[in-house]
Formats: structure tokens, sequence, C-alpha cells
């Protein structure tokens, strides 16, 4: 694998983001929060700091020195005196910003001077409450008066919106005099010779008369303990209260949100594997991707290591999106998707409500909580059109049984699992041909609802967008493995009867789908069946997922591979979600030619499964020389379908997040199909088989989980092509086998 010509690409590279929970700070390459979109402070998807101008004596100092530290914290550096004049005047802000349920900023000011030193610190502040996709977007859809209150000791900000009971605190601390006027904090701050001083700028949410607490002025998450007690503080006039009467409520949902984000990453940091490689790109890769996956925990009760999607766009719950990435990210450690799982099982559908295309046992695809969401203007709060999730759960939970042997988790799942099939057996075939298919109901809702979501990702071979009701090919690989998988979770809780029913339907599944979707004449699988029934023959990357399903029969496998490879498909990088030689292809575009790094995981472990090994190097190849060139070797969420022949940089999609959840299970996933690696954890029992290409000679994996067992993997790569296997630490046994479907 060589060396990319391109390097250290930043995604959104005018942006730092900075996030815990469901917070998040978006600043600029200098730490500023200028007043422009998208930058702000973000609770629960609303901007509660829109604006902050930080003066020094009445001017913006020089910031010369701005970088992220860890998940959860930002430093800058800027000048306030000449550093080379003598006798020494030297001297500096340091601007520290700490991030959880609310923000808090440390002004600190570094003095190399002979003599001390007064300073005044001015911050201007301000909130607009906009919603984040108004953020992203530049356009408002809902807005309203914002009214200050001072009490001489904090501002309160308070939006005027009906429906929405949202303000915001705001306040300096750790200084006496502080002044307020003209929407500007001002303090004088006194230094000592060759010293230092600092105050703090307190910006806490008060959402529903809860405050939110701004978390402690330390760069690594504090130790996981119960929220403190704190005084009196401001309250939302709203609620009928003065500005002293609101308590910090360090106890309330917001705090706990806060808590559970930083206790979600200790655990994360503390459990992922590590990885060590000759082959310092894939180290990088991985190192970055699970300090990523450590980073995104969301702290929500139910699962509170469950990730959510990405930053800056996507912070908030989106059902297949935590699956996926934890269901990829298993060889890494198992408890993001126990985590995932009882989030969505705690988000089933519990009525017919065609606004969210809600209905009983529906799983969710997203949940959100900004204004935009919460007056009803989207439908998004609570949004279940999605039938990926369903099958997903189920395969899921029996992928979580085989890696874990964890019984009790999985009889704890299983009222969401037969609520799961309940639906799928009850709404999910519309016609009753034996295949899932989706129809948007809602006026707001999303059209796609499969793999790929976005308005015209499913265009039919005259570059045309296919109306609903929609069978895609994906959904139906998924149901297969949801039966299948699902059927191991059913049995191993006494239910072997009906497992065994499951098996059997997938089989049928299996030989009904070849029957309808392959299309003999063009080496693929149809996109979909249309309204009509009849297939959409376009080319495109659902054929990844059918070969990680296992549905694809195996006198096809190979020749599916070798479609997927061809120059049409692949552009060097990565497999295109649709072919450049269709009308409707755009490189650009979310789903119409674009290269997804998560879909390169899911067809890595399909091309193991069936032992395609050339075609696995390739893709493997491909997407570890794309990770090469951004910094940090941090695979973005989407990225062009340009091919690397023509280009030594793709580009990405305009709108793409990073990191994003799913991209960094897929260094996880690229991995583990190398080894070809299948657990079997009720027996301690590890299923290899290596074929490691010529540029990734050897892998040192640290404190893998499998069955209650921790060990460390070594795996070298032999001159003739084969590879050696050890393992040190809790005893397993490792049985050398091809996978099934790649025997001959």
């Amino acid at each position: 694998m060589g060396s990319p010509a391109v390097r250290n690409v930043r995604v959104r590279p005018e942006l730092l983001y900075v996030a815990s929970g469901w917070s998040t700070l978006v600043t600029d390459v200098r730490g500023r929060v200028g007043g422009t979109d998208p930058q702000g402070f973000f609770a629960d998807n609303t901007r509660v700091l829109s604006r902050e101008r930080i003066t020094v004596d009445g001017r913006a100092p020089t910031v010369f020195s701005t970088a992220d530290v860890g998940a959860h914290a930002q430093m800058s550096y800027a000048v306030l005196a000449e550093a080379e004049v003598l006798p020494s005047v030297a001297a500096y802000l340091v601007v520290e910003r700490f991030v959880g349920a609310g923000l808090r900023t440390r002004l600190r000011v570094l003095s190399y001077a002979v003599a001390p030193l007064t300073v005044e610190l001015g911050v201007e502040v301000d909130a607009d409450f906009a919603d984040t996709v108004e953020a992203e977007s530049g356009r408002r859809r809902q807005e309203a008066p914002v009214a200050r209150s001072w009490d001489g000791r904090e501002l309160l900000l308070t939006y005027g919106r009906s429906g929405l009971d949202r303000a915001v605190a705001i306040g300096v601390h750790g200084a006496t005099g502080v002044g307020y006027a003209d929407s500007a904090f001002t303090v004088r701050l006194s230094v000592p010779a060759r010293g230092e001083a600092y105050v703090d700028l307190l910006v806490e949410p008060v959402f529903d008369g809860v405050r939110r607490p701004a978390p402690p002025a330390l760069f690594a998450d504090p130790p996981a303990e119960p929220p403190r007690s704190c005084t009196s503080r401001p309250t939302n006039p709203a609620n009928g209260g003065d500005n002293r009467k609101i308590a910090e409520a360090g106890a309330g949902a917001g705090a706990e949100a806060g808590d559970g984000a930083a206790r979600a990453r200790t655990e994360l940091r503390e459990e992922l594997s590590l990885l060590r490689s000759t082959n310092a790109g894939v180290a990088a890769a991985w190192k970055t991707a699970v300090r990523d996956l450590a980073a995104l925990p969301l702290g929500e009760p139910a699962g509170p290591t469950a990730p959510f999607a990405g930053l800056p766009a996507y912070q908030q719950i989106f059902g297949r999106d935590t699956l996926a990435t934890s269901w990829q990210a298993l060889l890494a450690g198992p408890t993001m998707l126990r985590d995932s799982l009882r989030l969505n099982a705690g988000y089933l559908g519990r009525r017919f409500d065609d606004w969210r295309d809600e209905e009983p046992g529906k799983p969710l695809h997203q949940a959100r909580r900004g204004p935009v969401s919460v007056l009803g203007l989207d439908a998004f709060e609570r949004y279940h059109g999605d039938y990926a999730t369903g099958p997903d759960f189920l395969f899921s939970l029996g992928q979580y049984l085989a890696w874990t042997g964890d019984l009790g988790t999985v009889r704890e799942l299983m009222p969401a699992a037969r609520r799961i099939v309940a639906w799928l057996d009850r709404f999910g075939d519309l016609d009753g041909d034996g295949f899932l298919e989706y129809r948007c109901r809602s006026a707001a809702g999303v059209r796609n609802q499969g793999w790929k979501d976005s308005d015209t990702a499913v265009v039919d071979e005259r570059g045309e967008v296919v109306e609903n009701p929609i069978a895609t090919s994906e959904l139906q690989a998924y149901w297969y493995a949801a039966l299948r998988h699902g059927a191991l979770a059913f049995a191993a809780t006494g239910e072997r009867a009906y497992a065994v029913r499951l098996v059997r339907r997938a089989a049928a599944l299996k030989r009904r789908f070849h029957r309808a979707f392959w299309l003999p004449g063009h080496g693929f699988y149809a996109m979909a069946l249309g309204p009509d029934g009849r297939p959409v023959v376009s080319a495109s990357s659902n054929d990844g997922h059918l070969l990680a399903a296992g549905i694809v029969p195996r006198r096809v496998a190979r020749v599916v591979a070798d479609r997927l490879l061809r120059p049409d498909m692949f552009s060097g990088f990565g497999v295109r979600t649709l072919s450049a030689d269709h009308p409707a292809y755009n490189p650009f575009s979310y789903h119409r030619g674009s290269v997804w790094p998560v879909e390169a995981g899911t067809l890595a472990l399909g091309l193991a499964r069936y032992g395609c090994w050339p075609q696995l190097h390739a893709v493997t190849e491909g997407l570890f020389a794309a990770a090469g060139m951004f910094e940090g070797h941090r695979l973005p969420e989407v990225l062009s379908g340009l091919s690397r022949s023509e280009t030594p940089y793709p580009g990405v999609y305009p709108d793409s997040c990073s990191p994003q959840a799913w991209s960094a299970s897929t260094v996880v996933a690229l991995v583990q199909a190398l080894l070809a690696l299948r657990p079997v954890g009720p027996l301690r029992t590890l299923l290899v088989d290596p074929h490691l290409p010529a540029w990734l000679p050897d892998l040192d994996i640290e404190r893998v989980r499998i069955g209650g067992a921790t060990f460390d993997l070594r795996v070298r790569r032999r001159r003739d092509g084969t590879a050696s296997v050890r393992t040190r630490g809790d005893r397993v046994l490792v049985v050398r086998r091809p996978p099934r479907d790649a025997r001959r």
C-alpha cells in the first residue's frame, strides 16, 4: 500500500468542534464564536450561545494557536503584549473551553512581565436559540424575541417562542466587580508579575426549568460521581419566578446526560481494543477510529455508550446508525452494541401516527431535540420512517450473543425483538409478495426508508426517481440476516421451535429473492422492485450489503464481487453508491455516485464471507489509502466518487461530517474482514482464516473480548501468504477454518 500524495486534509477546514453528549461547541479555527453560521454552543440541538466576542483593554487579542484537546475541550493562545521587548512586558491570553451539559470558558492571563499588570476583559455575548438544522443551512424556520435580564451577577437570556421553555444563564465567575452593559461583561483582572490570573465564563442552558451546569475545568473527563448540589441561581421568569429562584439542579436531566457522556467516554476508552502494526497508516487509522468512537456517546440513560452519528450535523439519536456502528466495531469492544440495542428497544413505536410514520413496534429512524422538531415544524422529534432499523436490531442481537454469550442482556431484549418481528410481519410486506417494501406516509417524512435515505437515492435505469412503495434489495438482505441471527437469540432463550421456523423462513426468502432480483445479463442484483413490482435495473453498492448478509448464492457470489470492482463501480478508494455509467450519476451527490466508507466495512465482511480475497484486498487498500489523505487518518462521512486514476484527491460530499461514527467503525470492520474472524462467544471459541495482503504483514490487537474472555491477538503474514495466529491472556480456543460460504 503506497503512501498517498495528499495528506492532512480537514473536512470543514474553517471550523473546529468539541462535543459531549447532546452538547457541541462549534468555533472558527481560532477558537472564536463570531456570530456566523454554524458557529455557536449548542445544547439539545439548540444554539444557546450564538456570539462571543472577547476583548482585552478594548481590543480583540491576536490568536496564534488553537487546538481541540480530546473530545470535550479546546485551547487557544493569544498575544497581549510584545514578546521581544526588554524589560519584559510579555503577556498572553489562554482561552480554555470545557463542554459538558453546559459550557465553561476559562480566560487565563499569563504574565511574563517584570511588573504587575491590570487588564480589562470584555466578553460580548448573544443567543438566538436557532436549531442546528437552521445553523447548518443558514435559513431560519422559527425565531422569536430574546429577553435579557441582568441581576448584578448573571445575565439570563430567555427565548420568547410559544411552546418552548428555553433560556440560558451566562455569568462571569471568579472575580469581583463584574459589570454588564450593552450586551457585554467587563471585569478588571490583576495579574502579579510573572504570574497568572483567570476568570470563568459559564454558559448554562435552562430548559423546562432545569439548569444544566457547566463542567469542571478538567482536560480529562472527571471521575464518575453523583452530581453535586449547587447554590441558588437565577430562574426563568417565564416559569413565574424571579432571577434568583432557579436551582442549578445538578441532578436534572441535562446534568445526568452530561455526566453520562463523560462516564461513557471513560468506559469506552478503557474497553476499546488497541492495534499495533508495522503499517503505520493502518495503525493510525485504528487509533483515530477508536478515539472517535470513545468520544461520540450521547450518554442516554437507556444506553450510555450508544453513539450519535457525527459532527457537527448529526448529534442526535439515529436508530440504524447506532446499530450499524456498534456492529461493525465489535472487534474493538461489545459495550456499544449492548447499549445501542437497549436504546433502540426503548424507542419502538407505540401508536399509529402518520406524521411520524409511526406504527406499533416500528423502530426509530431518528430523535432530535431542536426547536424545529419540538415545535412540530418537522417530524423528527421522534420519527419512525425507516425499515432498516428493525432487521438491524434482530441481526445485531444475534451478533451480540455470538460475541459475548451474554444471555442476561439478550433475555432482557427479547420482548423488543418479538415486537419488531410482529411489526415486520404485519406492516413490512405491504403487498403480500414476500418482500419488505416501504411507503412514506408523513407529509414531512423521509421518502426513502432503506439504507439510502435521500430523496433521489433510488433511481431507475433512465435516471428517474422511483416512487413509493419500494422494495430495495438491501432491505431483503437485512431481513434475511435478521431471521437467521434473530433465530440464534430465540433458540438461546428457549424458543427453539420458533427459531427453527425463522431459519426456514430465511431459506425461503433467499430462494425467492434470487429469483426476483437477480439480473443474469448484468451480473448484479436489481437495486429494488418498484411500485409495479418490476426490477430497477441500476448497478449500485447495494450488492455489497447482500454479500455481507449472505443472501447471495455461493455460485454467483464471485460474479457479484467482480462486478462491484469494475471501473464504473470501484473508484479506487471505494465502491460508488451508483455506477458512474448511470444517467443519474453525480460523484458529489449524497447517494448517486458518492463513496461511503461505512459501506466498505460492510462489503469487506461480505467479501471475506465468500472468500473473495483479491477483491477484499483491493477494497481495504483503497479505504486505508483514502484514510491516509485526511488529518489523523480520519475517514469522513462521504467521499466523492471521482476516480483515483484521474485525481489524487477525490474531495468529499460538501456537507460531510467528520468525525462520523460509522466511518470510524469501518476501520475495525476492515481488520476483522482481513482476519475472517468469527466468534462463538458462548464456547469461548474464535474461528479465523487470516488473509493479510503484502502491505499489511502483521497485526497485534490488544484487549479483544469474546465470551467474557479478554486476550491479545497476534497475526503474522508468512512469505507464502499464509498467516500465523497466537493469543495471549484469557484462554480461548482458536480454530483455523474458512467461512462456510468460502469453502469450495
